[in-house]
């Protein structure tokens, strides 16, 4: 009996393989450490042998150095497109950062070996809000989609024009920073108009030492109003994934 390999199709799933496993590891929220690493090379195995019938299509074998200068290339644009994500989600994660620096927060810093990520608690939390809303939202498959669709702007050995990754990374860090300060901005200004009124207070009545009480009522204003931002995130999160999307298809 004779078994029949076709070297096209294998070279074409392996570097479609090495892109989905570079990208599962670095982008959220596979990346999240919770998922152990065989789920993830699995995982990644199981998308390359999806994309496989479409990139082997005009794919010609090569040979030896040529086949790993392409494994290190396809490593390079999976990682680049992972942290592209990584890049435009952490707006998320940025915005919880501004509310516990402005809310007194800062100081209850603590490090999650999980989502790796060192922060005090909105943070945190808002890490693994927005990562709870991806799944129960199916935000990861259209991720996912986004990534499937970057072969067609990036062909398999077909290169990598550094110029238009580091442009649409330049574009996710500045849709990042507005992202965040639009997702804290409601609650930041009145955390600034508390500071501002304890201010006013202080000039006007000395002796009540009114500074003394700005870190409660900063923590308790904080607390209170933390809620209308939770409101928003469900759309927040949905606005970013369609901007992931964008990106990966876009990159090429």
């Amino acid at each position: 009996m004779e078994i029949t390999l076709d070297q096209d199709w294998i070279e074409a799933f392996l570097l479609a393989s090495v892109r989905m496993v570079a990208f599962l590891i670095i982008a959220p929220p596979f990346s999240y450490n919770a998922f152990p690493a065989r789920i993830k090379a699995m995982l990644g195995l199981g998308l390359g042998l999806a994309i496989a019938p479409q990139v082997s299509e005009g794919y010609n074998a090569l040979g030896t150095g040529a086949f790993f200068m392409a494994v290190v290339m396809e490593l390079l644009v999976g990682a680049a497109l992972g942290f592209l994500v990584m890049v435009v989600f952490s707006a998320v994660q940025s915005a919880g950062n501004l509310i516990d620096t402005f809310g007194g927060f800062q100081l209850a810093q603590a490090f999650d070996p999980q989502s790796m990520v060192n922060g005090a608690q909105f943070t945190r939390i808002f890490q693994v809000t927005a990562l709870a809303l991806l799944f129960a939202s199916d935000g990861y498959q259209l991720i996912i989609g986004g990534l499937m669709r970057s072969f067609t702007a990036l062909p398999l050995t077909g290169g990598l024009d550094l110029a238009e990754p580091v442009s649409a990374l330049t574009g996710a860090v500045s849709q990042m920073f507005l992202a965040s300060v639009q997702i804290a901005g409601p609650l930041l200004v009145v955390l600034f108009l508390a500071d501002a009124g304890l201010g006013l207070l202080t000039r006007v009545a000395p002796a009540l030492n009114a500074f003394a009480l700005g870190f409660p009522l900063k923590i308790l204003l904080t607390l209170s109003l933390a809620s209308m931002v939770f409101l928003a995130l469900p759309r927040i999160v949905s606005a970013l994934v369609s901007a992931i999307e964008g990106a990966l298809a876009g990159v090429g």
